[in-house]
């Protein structure tokens, strides 16, 4: 089960919802419904794109790793890291998206949250605003700066509670796989015998 916004720590396939794509500049997201918490690990694929497996060894729901689940990608490939990757809903341009959340960003929410309480409310929350900075060349190079003075308390619009009361639990929206499930796949990339990964699940699971 995901958590609600003020049960999630901050310590992871899209179902037709179009990803957020972080803008170099000024950001602005309305945040809606429950946080998906996860960790995931990042195979190369046979084509070269990475391919995001959830970490079946942390549990969603407590936001902790308990081993209860067979986790083949540990099984297969020892030496590889999980990494933190939360996932959530928000209203960007009139349009509910998937937002992999940045792990600093979302932990200065929290924090912001504090005060001006919990943006995801829909009478008494408030949009995120934010700003991505590039800090060098590389792709990686990038540092996201909430603007907490920007971000005001404000009642959803008529429009944006419809888009809301539609929504869907982050659970329904990227389901957690099954133990067989990952290890099949896992088995057919070992294998080599796809022939095309889905390219689109780099964009779903963009995080850093």
């Amino acid at each position: 089960m995901a958590l609600s916004f003020n049960n999630a720590a901050g310590g992871a396939k899209k179902g037709g919802i179009t990803s957020f794509q972080y803008r170099d500049g000024d950001n602005e997201v309305r945040l809606v419904g429950d946080v998906l918490a996860r960790y995931v690990y990042w195979l190369e694929g046979k084509n070269g794109k990475n391919i995001p497996f959830e970490c079946l060894s942390f549990d969603r729901n407590e936001e902790r790793f308990n081993n209860k689940e067979k986790d083949w990608v540990r099984e297969y490939y020892p030496d590889l890291k999980c990494g933190w990757s939360y996932a959530m809903q928000c209203i960007d341009n009139g349009e509910v998206k998937v937002i992999n959340l940045k792990k600093k960003l979302f932990e200065a929410i929290l924090t912001a949250a504090e005060d001006l309480g919990d943006p995801t409310d829909p009478v008494n929350g408030w949009d995120v605003k934010f700003k991505r900075v590039k800090t060098g060349p590389l792709p990686y190079n990038v540092e996201y700066q909430l603007q907490v003075l920007k971000c005001k308390s404000r009642p959803l619009s008529d429009d944006e509670m419809a888009l809301v009361a539609e929504l869907k639990s982050m659970d329904d929206v990227m389901p957690r796989p099954t133990p067989d499930a990952q290890k099949a796949l896992l088995d057919e990339i070992r294998e080599e015998s796809i022939s095309e990964i889905d390219e689109s699940l780099e964009d779903e699971f963009n995080v850093g």
